[in-house]
């Protein structure tokens, strides 16, 4: 079980992680450059803008730490642009084609309930604001949730990716689940 998780804090919602892990009493870092993902165990991509945090990580120099990082088997979670992330368009940690904005503009955010496996009831509440979803997954990804045929949340061995924002609306099950907590 990770003691101290490091959300990436270069754009986007990382506050609201680390609210949401405090929350369920977790030490938390802001991970701005390589050295911060020294001492941390588990790692959290969050939403944002996935071209600014992209530019970000090449900036800082932090594409091939991330990618050592979560090959050395300790878990990570990206949600929402951090979902476009982690697939094959930049870091290429699960094996996914993701599609940017798939359900709309901001003006097409939604809330669903998801059927997301190896979670117990009730069913998990999804807060979409111009979400993506994957549009390819190779043959070792789970598809852990789903809406209408389009896979919103996969995961391979210990990377999670998910497309809605559970730290928003604070539900934490996702976060214990994908992070081993």
């Amino acid at each position: 079980m990770p003691s101290r998780v490091g959300v990436l804090a270069l754009q986007g919602d990382f506050a609201q992680h680390i609210s949401l892990l405090h929350s369920l009493d977790v030490e938390c870092l802001e991970v701005r450059s390589r050295n911060d993902l020294e001492g941390i165990e588990a790692l959290v991509i969050p939403g944002g803008e996935s071209t600014t945090i992209a530019k970000a990580l090449v900036r800082e120099n932090l594409i091939d730490s991330i990618r050592d990082f979560a090959q050395s088997g300790r878990p990570v979670l990206g949600t929402c642009a951090g979902m476009v992330l982690l697939g094959d368009a930049h870091l290429s940690l699960i094996d996914v084609t993701v599609e940017r904005n798939a359900f709309g503009s901001q003006v097409h955010s939604f809330e669903a309930d998801l059927d997301y496996q190896g979670l117990e009831a009730p069913p998990l509440r999804g807060l979409f604001i111009r979400a993506p979803r994957v549009v390819r997954s190779g043959p070792d990804v789970e598809v852990l949730a789903s809406i209408d045929g389009s896979a919103v949340a996969v995961r391979q061995d210990n990377i999670t990716a998910i497309s809605f924002h559970p730290e928003l609306i604070g539900e934490t099950r996702v976060h214990l689940q994908a992070l081993e907590l």
